[in-house]
């Protein structure tokens, strides 16, 4: 007997799964050629001068290169890895790892990276931690409001939506993203109870940024509302991380350096909350040498800053107000730098925030009248800056209407 013909049904199947070359996206580009944001632009993707690059006649993008590159929408990591072929095959028949049950299981393997990259990235309104400044300090003194406990629980259980969500797809970059923000929230909402478990995030994050090996299921028990840690579990690392050398082959060593930025800065906040104040500027130190060769944009200045105060902070704490000093000194000297030729705002807001830390430091140091005085006079320039920038949006607003009857006026 012959083969019995297919029904109807699989032969729709089958000419589904079939790759059409012709219909298929350029392959993806040499690993070598992703930089992400490393490039510099001739020209700004927003108008003015918001994302100048010191020093040179560039502009900075913003982070969206680098954010492509951490999210991978278009599965370059997947497509060096199957062959352009296998890939699409794989994507025809729905075989790319994803959610596929509740909600998100109606969600495409891309829209599920759409809201992955909300959950890591989006940042609320009015949430506390709105703003480029990764500066620590103790959150928690046990008289928050409901509404403030609300809102940083939520934000807690986002970043662990989004742990169990990366896990899922398989997507190690946005995992080792993922731990870095639960230390982050963590420390938000439970101050230095909490401390010991963000730790413990921010160094798994680092294990996944490295050049070793990691334990996805070591990983999966942060997603839970109530890890428990059980002290005679054995790991299982056999998932290469970032900085693999068989990793290297599929990703720009990039993709590392960025969540290792991430998790050291975390981890130093961790380690501050502890009270392990040496510690914690030797992780916030590890930073630098990922920073040499980024541009002197204020996204990338403001990062320095941050790092630079929370190591000043670091060394207040301990009650060494001149080695705070010092740092605070660089963080406001890399403010005046963007007010002189970057982005003025950003500029005055560093300048602003080494001037607090500075001012808490001086009290911290018993020199109450100094704090007094230089506090004062951080408000009295964030007061004149308030009203220079009324009057400049009050004469833009007004250029615009008068620009606009003139045209009207031409037109009739």
């Amino acid at each position: 007997m012959g083969k019995k013909t297919k029904r109807p049904s699989a032969l729709a199947k089958a000419a589904h799964r079939k790759i059409d070359k012709a219909n298929l996206p350029p392959p993806p580009v040499p690993v070598e050629e992703e930089v992400g944001s490393a490039k510099i632009l001739e020209q700004p993707t927003i108008k003015g001068e918001g994302f100048k690059v010191l020093g040179t006649d560039g502009y900075d993008d913003g982070g969206v290169a680098d954010l492509s590159l951490l999210i991978d929408l278009e599965d370059n990591v997947q497509r060096r890895r199957r062959g352009e072929n296998e890939y699409f095959r794989a994507l025809n028949a729905d075989l790319l790892p994803r959610a596929t049950k509740g909600p998100m299981g109606r969600m495409s393997r891309r829209e599920q990276k759409v809201s992955l990259a909300q959950l890591l990235f989006s940042e609320a309104e009015d949430g506390e931690d709105k703003g480029p400044s990764e500066v620590y300090a103790e959150q928690v003194d046990g008289g928050e409001d409901a509404a403030t406990i609300k809102q940083r629980t939520e934000r807690l259980q986002q970043a662990r939506a989004a742990l169990r969500m990366s896990l899922m797809l398989r997507e190690a970059a946005c995992t080792s993203l993922s731990l870095s923000e639960l230390c982050k929230r963590r420390l938000t909402l439970s101050g230095k109870a909490g401390a010991e478990e963000a730790l413990r995030c921010a160094d798994k994050a680092l294990e996944i940024a490295g050049d070793g090996f990691w334990d996805g299921d070591d990983v999966a028990i942060e997603a839970d509302d109530v890890p428990v840690i059980d002290p005679k579990y054995e790991k299982n690392a056999t998932t290469p991380g970032l900085a693999n050398p068989s990793v290297l082959k599929l990703l720009p060593l990039r993709v590392s350096q960025l969540c290792k930025r991430s998790a050291f800065l975390q981890r130093g906040n961790a380690l501050a909350a502890m009270g392990k104040e040496e510690e914690a500027i030797k992780s916030y130190e590890s930073v630098f040498p990922l920073l040499e060769e980024e541009p002197r944009c204020s996204r990338i200045d403001w990062e320095r800053h941050s790092l630079y105060v929370n190591i000043g902070n670091s060394h207040s704490r301990q009650g060494n107000y001149d080695a705070a000093n010092e740092q605070y000194t660089i963080a406001e000297k890399v403010g005046e730098d963007h007010i002189v030729g970057g982005n003025v705002k950003d500029g005055k807001g560093m300048v602003a925030s080494a001037k607090k830390a500075r001012a808490f430091a001086l009290k911290r140091a018993g020199k109450l009248e100094e704090a007094k005085k230089l506090l004062k006079e951080v408000v009295d320039q964030q007061i004149a800056d308030a009203q220079e920038e009324k009057k400049k949006a009050e004469e833009e607003a007004k250029a615009k209407e008068e620009a606009e009857k003139a045209e009207k006026a031409d037109s009739a």
